[in-house]
């Protein structure tokens, strides 16, 4: 694979360490654009006639992100990753949900009448998008870049896009040996899409996932539960824990997503999954981002735990305090970069470490 990326060996080992509970990664969700010439002279597609030919259109989605890609900065560990995604959650549509394009994101949306028997039918058109976008992705990337897996998400979060979020609440309490068959069902088709997503966009047996923008030398996936924020902790080791546990089983690298303050009450037993690499933090709303030294106490607990962690949306001037509290070993620092610039400033401040 010969990526855009000109120092790709060394940002592959800072992710190998990393996973392993070492070292630092710089890295950044999502990309900027790169200084000077293009890595590629790619011609920019036509503007996208509406939302739907911008989410819905795997021809034009593929050339935009060929085009965007080539115009893109890779330096310090900032991964070229073609962003597939088709919403938070697209695992949903695979069962029966919708797919509705908003100005910023795709809104998978629940539907009246689907069948809870759940399974996973390859001739859906959800199906039919996710596989249509990712070949037209491939055909186009010529290994300059890695085609990411788009955010499935599993568990209880993908059951209250299919059901709604109340009936779903309500299900543990009324029928909750039901919901648990469910759930195993939503892991069964999460696997079974999963692994035909890696043979697709999978290069010499390395994958990367959308979010995140997260590599590995095998598969890999972003866990998630977003609802537990509203459950208990003992319906969280009940109608969570036994799920995204297989998940890490399954899959060789794995990066919990721990969001909202109230969603800490679960972090013991996200910690007893021997096989979780990594948990990286989002507050939420209108809480201290992730280089506030608000949380560094909860960093450390991690990495007690023995995970390593994912600091997002650091700004600069937090990225020395926060090394200098947390360590060097396990550090994934995704910086709020807003040019090439500060991508060279944070190098200079890492570089001491190293």
């Amino acid at each position: 694979m010969n990526t855009w990326k000109e120092n790709i060996d060394e940002s592959k080992q800072n992710f190998l360490n990393w996973w392993d509970q070492k070292g630092i990664i710089l890295n950044m969700w999502e990309h900027l654009q790169k200084d000077g010439k293009p890595h590629a002279d790619i011609s920019k597609p036509a503007d996208a006639r509406d939302l739907k030919q911008y989410w819905f259109d795997p021809v034009w989605r593929a050339e935009n992100l060929n085009y965007q890609l080539s115009r893109s900065s890779f330096k310090a560990d900032i991964m070229p990753i073609a962003n597939t995604h088709l919403g938070p959650g697209s695992l949903a549509a695979l069962m029966g949900a919708e797919l509705e394009g908003g100005d910023d994101t795709i809104w998978i949306r629940h539907k009246e009448g689907i069948d809870m028997n759940l399974t996973f039918d390859e001739t859906t058109p959800a199906w039919k998008l996710h596989m249509d976008l990712l070949n037209e992705c491939k055909k186009r990337s010529n290994g300059n870049y890695y085609v990411g897996c788009p955010d499935l998400v599993e568990g209880l979060d993908v059951l209250a896009s299919i059901k709604g979020t109340q009936d779903l609440l309500m299900d543990m309490i009324m029928q909750p040996e039901e919901l648990e068959v469910q759930l195993q069902q939503v892991n069964d088709v999460y696997f079974q899409a999963f692994n035909k997503i890696y043979d697709v966009i999978q290069e010499d047996g390395e994958m990367a996932y959308c979010y995140f923008s997260i590599w590995a030398p095998g598969t890999v996936s972003k866990v998630q539960s977003d609802i537990s924020i509203m459950i208990s902790e003992e319906d969280y080791v009940r109608f969570v824990l036994p799920y995204i546990k297989e998940q890490c089983q399954k899959i060789d690298y794995t990066l919990y997503h721990l969001d909202g303050v109230g969603a800490q009450r679960h972090l013991d037993a996200i910690l007893s999954i021997d096989e979780l690499n990594a948990i990286q933090w989002t507050p939420g709303v209108g809480e201290p981002q992730g280089g506030d030294p608000c949380w560094y106490d909860l960093y450390k607990r991690i990495l007690a735990g023995g995970k390593s962690i994912m600091a997002n949306w650091v700004t600069l001037d937090e990225l020395e305090p926060l090394i200098d509290n947390i360590g060097t070993d396990g550090l994934h620092i995704n910086v709020d970069f807003k040019s090439e610039k500060d991508i060279e400033a944070a190098l200079k401040i890492v570089d001491k470490y190293k």
